[in-house]
């Protein structure tokens, strides 16, 4: 049993919010074609926030968990309180009830990511405060010349702090009652908000290759600290490209666009690297935590040309809030972060558990997991076709008879991604077992 019994506590409820986040995803894809499916009780309007809310909450605890874990059990690092690490996670595990209450009451008034009742976010802010001391206070005493991932999982926290306040700015009137001031705002706060788990997770990711093929030097060189910089600036900028509504000039969405997109770049160079020269021997010792890692580079690279070809003009016309958007969400959130993730938990299995190995339903459930994936944003990206030409060319065709004529595509999306959930369900359930057992 690790002594930092928290990092376990984070992992499990990380593992237990995916879950409910793919569970509610099953739910919400039949609304498409049964509308009166569970109307009267738990409409999209009710499932759509508890399904974000929980995809959000799986990356924030499953960064935060690992982050302790590494800290200290991997470093040998005395954590600065774990009083504190245990108020924070009671913090988030009591808020994170009272936000599903609030939802299912209807007591919402949040925006975007955060549609409950604003108050909730103060423990929330608490937390990572807490987080962030016990943090600082652990590697600045005992960590000089920190490597690359100690800086990004710091800026991480920092700015998540921040843009987590910036983001419920529109209580203030002075906000709030200037349009474009407000829209900017929101964009930049939830842009800024993914660009802050992005440094928690991708500062995971470097460790893991880190750790893994045994090189400190890895997490010092120089194309990991101009990773490191490239995203503080997409972190900082690269929400620009989304204010499309937004009176701007042209060369700001571009730039913003440009960063973001070569970040992905350098991501994909630096683990592809990472794989290529990878020992045989190592590959077997963290075999799922290598399965992950790979696939996560193969989604960065899919998710790269997926963007890429929605930054052209013509094409973001036709797509641009269309299931082509859900489709480059689900791409990121799915093939990346949660690969990177999952990576980090069968790591950190690994060493709970050093004699355990994974059976052959869970290699075979990652792999059924990535080829649903594939085909769930194949349905996605043909759906989002359609509509796009419905919204551009109708012809006199009603909103209802156009969602008739996608039924053929919604029962694939349907298929495939009962097919995510089911890969990704046998996945949860053999880590969290694995977990649960080396507490033991």
């Amino acid at each position: 049993m690790t002594s930092n019994k928290y990092a376990s506590h984070f992992l499990v409820l990380a593992l237990l919010s995916l879950f409910v986040s793919i569970s509610i995803g099953v739910l919400i894809s039949f609304q498409y074609i049964y509308p009166d499916f569970l109307k009267h009780s738990f409409h999209f309007a009710k499932l759509r926030p508890v399904h974000v809310i929980s995809s959000v909450s799986w990356v924030v605890l499953a960064a935060i968990g690992s982050i302790y874990y590494y800290v200290n059990e991997q470093e040998q690092l005395p954590l600065y309180s774990k009083r504190l690490a245990g108020v924070h996670f009671y913090i988030f595990f009591l808020t994170g009830i009272a936000i599903y209450f609030s939802i299912l009451i209807g007591k919402i008034g949040g925006r975007e990511f955060f549609v409950f009742a604003p108050v909730l976010m103060i423990p929330i802010l608490i937390g990572w405060l807490l987080f962030g001391v016990n943090y600082f206070k652990t590697v600045l005493k005992n960590i000089k010349n920190w490597p690359v991932y100690y800086w990004m999982w710091g800026t991480g926290t920092v700015f998540m702090i921040f843009h987590l306040m910036e983001a419920h700015f529109w209580l203030i009137p002075s906000f709030r009652e200037n349009y474009i001031r407000d829209l900017v705002v929101q964009w930049k706060s939830v842009g800024s908000f993914v660009g802050s788990w992005n440094q928690l997770v991708y500062g995971i990711s470097i460790y893991l290759m880190t750790k893994i093929k045994g090189d400190a030097r890895f997490a010092r060189g120089k194309l990991v600290f101009f990773f490191y910089f490239l995203g503080l600036a997409n972190l900082m900028f690269g929400w620009a490209h989304h204010t499309y509504i937004i009176p701007s000039q042209p060369w700001v969405r571009i730039v913003a666009y440009s960063i973001s997109m070569t970040e992905w770049i350098i991501l994909f160079k630096i683990i592809y690297g990472f794989l290529l020269n990878l020992p045989q021997k190592e590959r077997q010792l963290n075999t799922m935590a290598y399965r992950f890692l790979v696939a996560a580079d193969v989604w960065v690279f899919l998710n790269l040309i997926i963007a890429l070809l929605l930054s052209i003009p013509a094409i973001n016309y036709h797509t641009h809030g269309t299931h082509i958007t859900v489709m480059h969400t689900m791409g990121t959130m799915i093939g990346i972060n949660t690969m990177i993730l999952m990576a980090s938990v069968w790591f950190i299995i690994s060493k709970l558990n050093p004699d355990c190995y994974p059976t052959k339903w869970t290699v075979f459930s990652y792999k059924f997991l990535n080829v649903s994936l594939f085909f769930f944003l194949l349905s996605l990206g043909i759906a989002g076709i359609h509509r796009g030409k419905w919204m551009l060319e109708n012809d006199g065709v009603s909103f209802t008879q156009m969602q008739m004529d996608l039924h053929p595509d919604y029962v694939f999306m349907i298929v495939t991604g009962i097919g995510v959930f089911l890969g990704l369900l046998v996945i949860i359930l053999a880590a969290l077992r694995e977990i649960l057992m080396g507490k033991q």
